[in-house]
């Protein structure tokens, strides 16, 4: 939960001003209200940490893996579900956790809670670290008085984020080891294999075939040329990154990534499959359905499928169904858009958006594992052409001058 600065009209039309905590803009204004109040401006405060321990921070400092919230979470629940406090539980925590920057956070947050806020609140003030969505179920269980079951909801979606990400790193290792030793040996050939051979046809002087006269080119300009290959590499590097930081190119990248050969359908699946367990996360805890979309487009992680999330909310905001927002959109299969359609008529749209959430999850382990399969034919067939272009381009002309060494003889 956020804390919003907020300025007004009261009952008898005075101007008044003053902080409220609340989900968002929209239940900020809807709270004020509630009051009798009729809002003229809200803007979220600005919250800074009070903690001196803040200082110990500093920019090289690890920042908070996912593994930490998920133990983090995992305790909390074992905590609350024990009944012990929540000031005591944070404390405990925080004098046990091994990152610098949770230790300094969950010590913040006990100050915080302290001074009489609320745990989403005081949690919602290190954002770096606890996502919209975190804070918003330990705000719907703080309400609920179901605190323990909010921590068993996150730390069973952080722990399925955890493994996704090691599937996917298990996946690529194998690939990147063998483009990294391509690259590698493509460096050793040029620098040093090349050269040599250049030096022998060069004292032969005989003609040389098309391949060989690439093979030395190549090498030439690498040895003669590298730093300027390094800088150009260099400075695309740094021009890509600064504009992938960017709205466009962010949103540019998150919409093609779901389009590339082999991986592309992966990104696509897992996405969705990001957006239906967060999203029936968010419903089940209780959390209003454009509220849950609106924080769900924040924990999809991708710009382009954010853009559609909100289309689907405002549309859900002019009156019209979950599933002829979700229809629209064109993200989901037709077995997931049943699903959704049958939740939506029995009344039990988070048990159907789960069901989603394991169908997508399940065809991402399968693309997971055959991945590699799918690659290996390609590297097979990268591999082969470097070593037919080596064979054509050195030892063709080693065989031409020894058959013509022969001939004379």
């Amino acid at each position: 939960m956020a804390m919003f600065d907020y300025t007004g009209r009261d009952a008898t039309g005075q101007l008044t001003t003053g902080t409220i905590d609340a989900l968002d803009a929209s239940a900020a204004a809807r709270q004020l209200k509630a009051r009798n109040v009729i809002p003229i401006n809200i803007a979220q405060a600005s919250v800074a940490q009070s903690s001196t321990r803040a200082q110990e921070i500093k920019w090289y400092t690890p920042k908070v893996k996912l593994d930490d919230l998920v133990i983090f979470a995992r305790q909390m629940y074992s905590l609350t579900k024990s009944g012990i406090p929540i000031l005591r539980a944070v404390n405990g925590l925080a004098d046990t956790t091994n990152s610098p920057r949770m230790k300094v956070a969950l010590y913040d947050v006990a100050e915080q809670l302290e001074r009489g806020r609320t745990l989403s609140t005081a949690l919602n003030i290190h954002a770096d670290i606890f996502s919209q969505l975190f804070v918003a179920i330990v705000h719907v269980g703080e309400n609920t008085g179901r605190l323990d079951q909010a921590f068993l909801q996150l730390s069973e979606y952080l722990e399925r984020e955890q493994e996704t990400r090691k599937q996917i790193k298990t996946a690529t290792r194998y690939p990147t080891f063998v483009v990294i030793a391509l690259v590698i040996a493509m460096v050793i050939m040029n620098v040093m294999v090349i050269p040599i051979f250049a030096s022998m046809f060069d004292k032969f002087g005989a003609e040389l075939p098309l391949a060989t006269r690439f093979l030395l080119g190549m090498s030439d300009a690498f040895i003669q040329y590298w730093p300027h290959m390094l800088a150009i590499v260099t400075v695309a590097i740094i021009v890509l990154r600064r504009y992938l930081q960017t709205p466009k190119g962010r949103y540019f990248w998150d919409r093609r990534k779901i389009k590339l050969p082999i991986v592309g359908s992966i990104f696509e699946r897992s996405l969705l499959g990001r957006f239906a367990r967060s999203f029936s996360m968010m419903l089940n805890a209780g959390v209003p359905l454009t509220t849950g979309l609106n924080l769900t487009a924040e924990a999809v992680d991708n710009a382009y499928m954010a853009d559609l999330i909100i289309t689907m909310r405002r549309n859900i905001e002019r009156g019209e169904s979950l599933s002829r927002v979700a229809q629209s959109s064109g993200m989901f299969t037709p077995l997931v858009m049943q699903m959704i359609n049958v939740g939506e008529e029995t009344g039990q749209i988070d048990e159907m958006l789960q069901e989603a959430a394991e169908f997508y999850e399940r065809e991402v382990d399968y693309d997971l594992k055959s991945l590699t399969a799918k690659i290996e034919p390609i590297l097979i067939s990268v591999v082969a052409v470097m070593v037919a272009v080596l064979a054509l381009g050195i030892f063709t002309p080693m065989w031409d001058m020894m058959g013509a060494y022969t001939g004379r003889r």
